[in-house]
């Protein structure tokens, strides 16, 4: 019974578990850092990711730490994503990683940052190189043509900050009164920036400060805090929302930015393109703008719209998201319904079975009773008193018996046993049957009747059959009642009393005891 329950669990949850049934793609995500940058583009690829209920994502950042890197990749693709999205740390120690995952056949999409392998399915970002080449010509516009800029590099090795710096030099080499005092190393962070420009002023106090272009906002932002006010400073990335690029370029703390596109749905449409075998670009360059206080209000306004919109439609995923939990929360539940209906059914049936197999067997005792058990040797009957020679049944069988007189209830010889048994089982049946509608009747009655002392019956009795005269006393009744409810019309109260019972309730009790259903259901 526990296998069958077992059993039946099993099959329910796994019933459960394949309503879901559509295959979902694998992809990770590697992220060489964790900023509001990527944070942005997170939260755009799981967007996209809403469009196709076939997608699990799993991210990892590295937090701009090669080793790190290189760790989670290799561990996206042991547990088995079906394609990788990278952006990484730097050019070349990424790329080993790349190349072993790209060689197990998972396809690789590299964003934002460059690799120098060509183990790749596709590359997608914007012009770096543009964006570098775009803001210095700005600088040499809003300087006139005259000025010093302070430049703050990206984290070295990266190709957003090689290409940003390449560009911004390429402007501004034919503008001979533009003069870079110093192009600091800098890692995209806001702190590096401040104490890297800090330690520069310390040195440098003579040297003016026009402008500070930064490799990113937040790196202008770091050298603002060093320098104060009445410097010009501008940066990229122009991020949407409070505190970014197109906010502090409105508030003036930014005198220019230059958006830096995340575009993680677009990045999405790009994998479900591979995985699907649907025809894809190679090389996708994102669009990009130059942000200044001409145009940041009206872009902050348009990309606030566009961050409300998307914050509803991720309201409205995640209440999609706990109605399909929900859903299938009821789905298991339903099927487990179903499982314990089924083990309920079950256990009835077998229950049934078994209470048919028991009144089989019992129909089967009431017919080899006692009472239906028929001697070889049936001799008339005899009045067995007490000088009988009737010795006590030996109940081992080849146990020898000594030819010595016993006591009371003492063994009988091998000779005479068969037929002092017959003749004491023909005696007592005689007795019984007589008083079988006496509800009065005792042992000391019966013991009587045989001519033998109550303690005498006892030990013959329980020699030849194993129970007591009790025992077969109410074991006659209600066989006897057993017969009646077959082949009378009595009712159940005229059956106990015409057996000996005092009362139908006991007679009752007693007869469902021994064949497992109640008097009334003999005759259905």
């Amino acid at each position: 019974m526990r296998k069958t329950i077992l059993f039946i669990i099993v099959v329910a949850a796994m019933l459960a578990s394949c309503a879901g049934g559509k295959v979902k793609y694998r992809i990770g995500v590697s992220q060489c850092s964790d900023d509001i940058w990527r944070d942005k583009q997170n939260a755009e690829l799981r967007m996209g990711a809403y469009f196709h209920d076939n997608v699990e994502l799993k991210f990892a950042a590295a937090y701009d730490s090669d080793e790190r890197q290189v760790q989670q990749i290799d561990s996206l693709v042991h547990e088995g994503i079906d394609l990788l999205i990278v952006a990484p740390n730097q050019v070349k120690t990424i790329s080993p990683a790349i190349d072993r995952a790209y060689d197990k056949g998972i396809p690789v999409i590299v964003f934002e940052r460059k690799t120098n392998s060509q183990k790749y399915t596709a590359f997608i970002s914007a012009d770096n190189y543009e964006m570098g080449h775009v803001m210095g010509e700005y600088i040499v516009s809003r300087l006139h043509g005259q000025g010093n800029v302070l430049e703050i590099k990206g984290l070295e090795g990266s190709s957003p900050a090689i290409e940003r710096h390449n560009g911004f030099m390429d402007a501004i080499k034919d503008a001979s009164g533009i003069k870079v005092v110093a192009s600091l190393q800098g890692d995209w962070t806001e702190p590096t920036a401040y104490e890297n420009t800090r330690q520069w002023l310390n040195k440098n106090k003579d040297v003016r400060v026009d402008l500070v272009f930064g490799a990113n906002d937040r790196t202008a932002m770091g050298a603002r805090k060093a320098l104060g006010a009445g410097v010009l400073y501008c940066g990229i990335d122009g991020l949407p929302g409070e505190n970014g690029g197109i906010q502090l370029v409105r508030d003036s703390l930014l005198d220019a930015s230059y958006i830096y596109p995340t575009h993680g749905d677009q990045i999405i449409d790009l994998a479900i393109r591979i995985l699907d075998g649907r025809p894809y670009e190679k090389e996708t360059m994102l669009m990009s703008a130059l942000v200044t206080r001409d145009n940041a209000k009206v872009l902050l306004m348009e990309s606030e719209e566009i961050m409300r919109q998307a914050d509803q439609l991720d309201s409205l995923h995640k209440k999609a998201d706990n109605y399909l939990h929900k859903l299938d929360t009821q789905r298991v539940i339903n099927w487990l319904a179903i499982g314990i209906i089924v083990l309920l059914v079950l256990v009835f049936v077998l229950f049934y079975l078994y209470h048919l197999r028991k009144i089989a067997l019992q129909r089967e005792r009431v017919v080899n009773t006692l009472w239906n058990l028929k001697p070889e040797v049936a001799p008339a009957a005899t009045d067995l008193g007490a000088n009988t020679n009737l010795k006590s049944v030996s109940l081992e069988p080849g146990t020898s018996n000594s030819s010595q007189p016993q006591s009371e209830g003492s063994a009988i010889t091998e000779e005479n046993e068969p037929e002092a048994v017959s003749l004491f089982i023909t005696r007592f049946k005689e007795v019984i049957e007589a008083r079988l509608e006496d509800s009065n009747v005792s042992v000391e009655v019966l013991a009587a009747d045989m001519n033998l002392s109550r303690v005498q019956l006892y030990r013959k009795v329980k020699a030849v059959t194993g129970s007591s005269p009790v025992e077969l006393l109410r074991n006659a009744r209600l066989n006897r009642a057993y017969q009646l409810l077959l082949t009378t019309d009595k009712s159940v109260s005229e059956v106990a009393y015409a057996v000996g019972f005092t009362a139908p309730s006991y007679f009752t009790k007693c007869f469902k005891e021994e064949y497992g259903i109640v008097p009334g259901d003999v005759r259905k």
